[in-house]
């Protein structure tokens, strides 16, 4: 009784799990939405083009304090840039010579879809008011407080506006400005074969007369992205949207859009990145080249549709003697959330933007080992058997424990059937005697639960694994099914599933509770409806999960039903 009692509740919570993620989804849109919620955040009002503009460090207001007027003249001079179009085997990137921003990437490998192999995914952009004015660009620039400076509002020059990345490893592309006082700046973006890497890097020639002070900034700005794909009508993916930052004090750490809409972040550190994050894809800002950072956090535009802002600047001042040239340099990484290429970018922790949750320690090794059947069988779909296969091997003692423990309770259901009579009106003594038939019977009613709830925290962990891996994003298996993240156009897993659970349910013991027997003879019926939206992938683990633990369950029952 004691393991039906148990499973009953671990589906319950499961579902209620996916009910709640679900409402959090619902209530983060609410607040999005000031038709529903009715107001944002004031510092999201009265937006200008100089708002998103980081404010210097303290230390260098010693310099002059004549900024606030060229200030005002750089905003002022700004006009409309053009485009900048890049090609590389990977991306297609756009650079708008106004502000020198990113404001456009394509991920050429990851199309929208596998009906649609053409058409790729769009990482970055920035919509005209007719398209929704969606947005989510990655601006950076140079900051100080005793002259102009080139920030993500001045107009750069550039001589080229096609590039296409040939037979060379790397590309660069070069924008120029010059200030009033005759400083020369270059603002490269230097694009790499088989990277997702752009290095962003500043060259300073102070043909003034006096020393050049300043400080870089780089963030990134985007509107609230509403999670794509669904689980019916569970709702979206239970996929994190929103900003990241990893700090030496804090180490990873969320900060979503309601944390940036309620205060403004403020953090120094001596290293670190901040990122925006979304399902399998993010867009990460890493420092290059100082000792000491500030992670910033803002909220401008339309109180419609305000811009988020993540960012950093650096603490300690570049100096440049009068005739003196310096370069300052940043990093940016616009792609899918691939691990083996988030471990290359030399920025520690990176790879936590792939969200495992609080189950990280057991999902990452789960993942590294199906990344390694993948490599022997160059196939996700047969890598994931596979790793089931292994997953249940592994368990397989406490499995065993946990179905002799079921074989036992079943052979004594007869005898349990006729206290049940014989006690139907005292519950108490019925109790009694059910105990005293477990200890002459030595059956321990509780050991066919704990072997289950030791694997409970492994089969969640490959839950993560299977929903967050990009590498699984539009893998194909066989058959129908070319695309293990999203689900099954045809419902042929969720069936299978279905049938399975119901196996499972015919081999244990039966409930002596008629209401208790009546819920779980339902539970395939309700997952069954769930699993019809989940992801491919994820319905194949289950599937054989189950089907190996019928086999595992069948054949202990066997051994030890017989008396």
């Amino acid at each position: 009784m004691q393991f039906q009692r148990m499973m009953l509740l671990a589906a319950l919570g499961l579902v209620l799990v996916i009910i709640w993620q679900s409402w959090v989804e619902f209530q983060t849109e609410r607040q999005a939405n000031p038709s529903i919620n009715g107001t944002v955040a004031s510092n999201a009002t009265n937006a200008n083009l100089s708002e998103d503009v980081p404010d210097a460090p303290e230390v260098a207001a010693t310099q002059t304090n004549d900024n606030a007027d060229v200030a005002e003249s750089v905003v002022a001079d700004a006009s409309s840039g053009r485009i900048i179009n890049v090609t590389t085997d990977l991306i297609h990137a756009q650079i708008d010579t106004q502000g020198g921003d990113l404001i456009r990437v394509e991920l050429l490998k990851h199309p929208v879809s596998v009906d649609t192999p053409d058409e790729p995914f769009v990482l970055m952009r920035r919509d005209d008011a007719s398209q929704g004015a969606n947005v989510f660009v990655a601006q950076s620039g140079l900051i100080g407080n005793d002259r102009e400076y080139p920030n993500h509002n001045v107009l750069f020059s550039a001589t080229q506006f096609e590039y296409q990345l040939g037979d060379e490893t790397d590309l660069d592309v070069k924008l120029s400005w010059t200030a009033a006082d005759g400083v020369a700046y270059e603002k490269i973006f230097t694009f790499k074969r088989d990277s997702y890497r752009i290095e962003v890097d500043f060259r300073i020639a102070n043909n003034s007369d006096r020393p050049w002070v300043g400080f870089a900034y780089g963030q990134l700005k985007q509107t609230e992205i509403v999670q794509e794909g669904s689980m019916g009508f569970l709702g979206r993916l239970p996929s994190y949207n929103g900003a990241a930052i990893y700090t030496e004090q804090e180490k990873y750490e969320k900060i979503d859009y309601d944390d940036m809409r309620e205060g403004v972040l403020n953090v120094t550190t001596a290293e670190g990145w901040v990122a925006m994050l979304q399902h399998y894809f993010v867009a990460a800002w890493l420092p290059v080249g100082s000792d000491n950072y500030q992670l910033y956090s803002g909220v401008s535009g339309d109180v419609a549709k305000p811009q988020f802002r993540i960012g950093y600047k650096t603490t300690q001042p570049v100096v440049i003697p009068a005739g003196g040239a310096g370069v300052v340099n940043a990093a940016l990484f616009v792609g899918p959330k691939e691990q083996a290429r988030l471990d290359e970018q030399n920025a520690k922790a990176l790879k936590l933007t792939v969200d495992y949750g609080w189950l990280t320690p057991i999902a990452s090794p789960l993942f590294w080992l199906l990344t390694k059947i993948h490599g022997l069988v160059q196939n996700w779909g047969w890598a994931i058997i596979l790793l089931t296969v292994l997953v249940k091997a592994i368990f397989y003692p406490l499995s065993a424990a946990s179905y002799k423990s079921m074989a036992k309770m079943k052979r004594l259901q007869p005898r349990m059937a006729t206290l049940k009579e014989r006690y139907i009106d005292d519950k108490q003594k019925f109790q009694q005697e059910m105990m005293k038939l477990y200890k002459s019977e030595k059956v321990n009613p509780a050991g066919g639960c704990l072997p289950v709830l030791v694997q409970i925290p492994v089969f969640i962990s490959l839950y993560w694994v299977l929903l967050e891996s990009v590498e699984l994003r539009q893998a194909d298996f066989m058959f129908w099914l070319n695309d293990l993240s999203v689900p099954d156009p045809y419902f042929v897993l969720p069936v299978i599933m279905g049938a399975s659970m119901i196996a499972q349910y015919f081999l244990n013991p039966a409930p002596v509770d008629p209401i208790q027997k009546k819920i779980m003879m339902a539970l395939p019926f309700v997952f069954t409806i769930f699993f019809l939206w989940f992801p491919a992938g994820l319905v194949l683990y289950w599937v054989v999960n189950n089907l190996l633990s019928i086999a595992q369950q069948y054949y202990i029952s066997k051994k030890y039903q017989s008396p």
